[in-house]
């Protein structure tokens, strides 16, 4: 039996809900196609449940930047086996996709999340598939396919014109009929973004939040950490921005996000861990 959504309204406890990733790519930017075998993606997925997720986001289509997309078949080949597996073992998942054909495939494979980084805009009938399905839906803010998206870099202030943009995106989907409890934001970090956006999204997390819509952050392991602290040298890997990541998601937390979306489930576990231990009073 699928597992079952997560309130929406709030956290479930004093921490954000840990979103563990799971990329059914070849051309991944994190993990570089490691689990592109659904059954490599299955076992990563149950893995990654055993060690705290909270849900398990599942997407066959790269957005980093620069990736052409693949075509609905094969997104689907990628997608629908790994969420009816992980589904039918109980976890709670949620589908990573642009495509209301894709989301609700997924749907009917037991995703209990509809996550769409282009927040509804990408394919017309999405929206109305969030609608009637019901489901938590993530709306990020998007301005474009990974293809050209950087070019659309362009701010006068990018908290501002994000919290703006993503406001009026909030309105839209509230009219066509999303659940104000079921509308999660998400503000984009790394699409259409420059390394010292994402930065700037960070600190002002604060604006972001107080929409007042749960807030759910996606640092992990992306491009702006690889040099974090180093004036020169070689780049990180993107599986050695790990720690860098937990920062984020501490930060995150102690800032009133709903939940992260993360590669490394145990190494974000042990930040929140670290802080609560800090904060016992003797």
């Amino acid at each position: 039996m699928s597992g079952r959504p997560l309130p929406v309204g709030s956290a479930p406890s004093a921490r954000p809900v840990i979103m563990g990733v799971v990329n059914v790519t070849p051309d991944s930017f994190s993990d570089g196609g490691e689990w592109f075998d659904p059954d490599d993606a299955i076992a990563h997925g149950l893995a990654l449940w055993r060690q705290g997720a909270q849900i398990l986001d599942v997407g066959g289509e790269s957005t980093r930047p620069g990736a052409e997309r693949p075509s609905v078949s094969e997104e689907l080949r990628r997608v629908v086996p790994v969420v009816a597996a992980l589904s039918e073992a109980g976890c709670v998942v949620s589908v990573d996709t642009m495509r209301a054909g894709v989301a609700e495939a997924a749907i009917g494979a037991g995703a209990a999340y509809l996550n769409d980084v282009s927040g509804g805009l990408a394919d017309p009938a999405m929206v109305p598939l969030a609608v009637e399905s019901r489901l938590p839906f993530i709306a990020m803010h998007w301005r474009g396919h990974s293809a050209d998206m950087q070019s659309r870099a362009v701010y006068d202030d990018v908290v501002v014109d994000v919290a703006r943009e993503l406001a009026e995106r909030r309105e839209t989907l509230l009219e066509a009929g999303i659940r104000a409890d079921r509308l999660i934001l998400d503000p984009g970090l790394g699409f259409a973004k420059t390394g010292d956006h994402n930065w700037q999204l960070l600190r002002g997390l604060d604006t972001i939040v107080g929409l007042g819509q749960p807030v759910l952050l996606g640092a992990s392991r992306k491009g702006f950490l690889a040099r974090v602290g180093r004036a020169a040298g070689a780049e990180r890997t993107p599986k050695e921005r790990d720690v860098a990541t937990a920062v984020t998601s501490l930060y995150a937390a102690q800032h009133g996000a709903w939940g992260v979306r993360v590669h490394d489930v145990v190494g974000t576990i042990d930040a929140f861990d670290v802080a609560d231990e800090l904060a016992e009073e003797g």
